[in-house]
């Protein structure tokens, strides 16, 4: 709850209740949800969904709304968490507000009953949102919670997919963990997050520690164990910020932040050039231009939001050491001894905010198919010079996200499953690293979706053109002397 709302608002649930109603109004006005229209498949002795999304999060929640509002309403998401804990926002995730503008639609689908300030001022008012800075971390799960509810989607928690398989017949077998049988799916949409085709990334001097003495900044870390201990953090990017914040909140004796560049970046580029423009149309642009943009962008990473920053170096016991990348780790019985160029740092406690890798082969639940997903190593040879490994990784995905195959006889399998997650950037843009462009990937998804079950049964719909004879003219709209000449419309018995 942001600071001071308690006091201020008189506002009741009644006002929820009445934006609910409006929000099915604004539905009933724009026709939606769509009749279902996505023909069934023939003979099938077991149910089969036709999309199944892996990932109950911000971008698995607004893709399953969007297809059965686009009257693709045999849909199932599964997510492995527990209910209201998906996504980073009551877990991993140390920020106090979004990084966003609260200005941001998110996953609203260009409905404003749907958006976060309409979710908001129904139960605190606008003179509340006017105050308010940014989104506290925690009511955007609420906020996602309420998200779910309103719209009735069809989530399973505590669904640990271990096993993605495509099959020659068109259907894709997913197994989950502990589950006796596996779901079936004529399409797999992976909303799987920042991870989703990968893991976290951990420098070669984290290799063989031991996790009394490290973690992850995407790890569960009990930070109130760290209170009285000397804390490092690597990295210098918001996470970084985040951790060594909470460390120092939970009454850490001190925090060094270890940074490799000469500084702090400061500027954020593609914050910088951001429009509606970019959103819509880098997915169109030469792979030449995708790479150098985002090559560009690794140079000159995102800088770790002013708030962030302040809020760690707001404590007299954080130090901020810079050109100081790890050369070792030492661990003894009790401690850990960092070296860097300019010297050894004691410390009981080692986080390393170091993001996340793209590895398609590093994911249990892809082995079926992982190595039959073409990379941007497989279909772009980068100028002498401007090579990147990390972007080299990322898959190289068709302009509805779905994968596309190394050798034409995976063509058509990879085709039935779509990357929305982190990995998607250097093909489509920054549509699912946040908030802001979300709606874009979501319609750009479901329109491809749909677009693919059309052309599988493209035969089908020519034929149900073809006997389509449902008469628009009875014969009573007319009496029979005002014709002459000829003989009236033919009417036809139809069903």
């Amino acid at each position: 709850m942001p600071k001071g709302i308690e006091a201020t608002t008189t506002r009741t649930a009644l006002d929820l209740q009445d934006l609910e109603t409006r929000i099915r109004r604004d539905l009933d006005y724009l026709n939606l949800p769509a009749k279902p229209w996505v023909l069934p498949l023939h003979d099938t002795p077991e149910p089969i969904y036709d999309v199944v999304v892996v990932g109950a999060g911000m971008m698995g929640l607004a893709a399953t709304a969007a297809l059965r509002l686009h009257g693709i309403s045999s849909v199932i998401c599964l997510d492995r968490a527990p209910e209201g804990t998906e996504g980073p926002w009551v877990t991993y995730g140390r920020m106090v507000t979004l990084r966003t503008a609260k200005s941001a639609c998110g996953p609203a689908l260009g409905i404003p009953s749907l958006t976060f300030r309409a979710w908001f001022e129904a139960q605190f008012g606008n003179a509340a949102w006017e105050r308010l800075n940014k989104i506290p971390r925690a009511q955007w799960m609420d906020y996602l919670i309420w998200y779910r509810r309103v719209l009735d989607l069809p989530v399973r928690n505590g669904m640990d997919v271990t096993d993605i398989a495509p099959q020659n017949d068109g259907i894709i077998r997913v197994t989950v963990r502990g589950e006796s049988t596996p779901v079936l799916a004529r399409r797999i949409i992976l909303a799987t997050g920042i991870d989703g085709l990968g893991a976290p990334s951990l420098p070669s001097v984290a290799r063989g520690l031991s996790s009394r003495f490290c973690a992850h900044s995407a790890d569960m870390i009990d930070f109130t164990a760290l209170a009285g201990k000397r804390v490092g953090v690597v990295g210098a990017g918001a996470s970084a910020m985040d951790n060594a914040a909470s460390a120092l909140e939970a009454g850490a004796a001190g925090v060094d932040l270890f940074v490799r560049r000469e500084a702090l970046p400061s500027v954020d580029k593609f914050t910088g050039i951001s429009s509606d423009g970019l959103v819509m149309g880098y997915v169109s642009l030469p792979d030449a231009v995708k790479w150098e943009m985002m090559r560009l962008g690794l140079d000159a990473p995102v800088p770790p939001p002013r708030d962030s920053t302040r809020r760690v170096f707001r404590h007299k016991n954080a130090r901020l050491h810079v050109n100081a990348p790890l050369l070792s780790v030492e661990e003894t019985a009790s401690a850990l001894t960092v070296t860097t160029p300019h010297g050894k740092t004691d410390l009981d406690f080692l986080i390393f905010a170091t993001g996340f890798s793209c590895d398609v082969t590093s994911r249990p639940e892809l082995s079926s198919f992982a190595s039959k997903i073409s990379l941007w190593d497989d279909q772009y040879t980068p100028p002498a010079g401007e090579e990147s490994k990390s972007l080299g990784q990322s898959p190289y995905l068709a302009p509805d996200f779905s994968f596309v195959a190394r050798e034409g006889r995976d063509k058509e399998p990879l085709s039935r499953i779509y990357c929305l997650c982190f990995a998607s950037v250097l093909s489509h843009g920054k549509l699912t690293s946040g908030a802001p462009a979300m709606d874009e990937a979501v319609q750009r998804l479901v329109h491809g979706v749909a677009a693919s079950f059309l052309r599988e049964n493209s035969q089908d719909w020519l034929n149900i053109f073809r006997e389509f004879d449902r008469p628009e003219l009875l014969g009573d709209e007319w009496h029979p002397e005002q014709i002459v000449n000829g003989t009236s419309t033919k009417v036809k018995s139809s069903a």
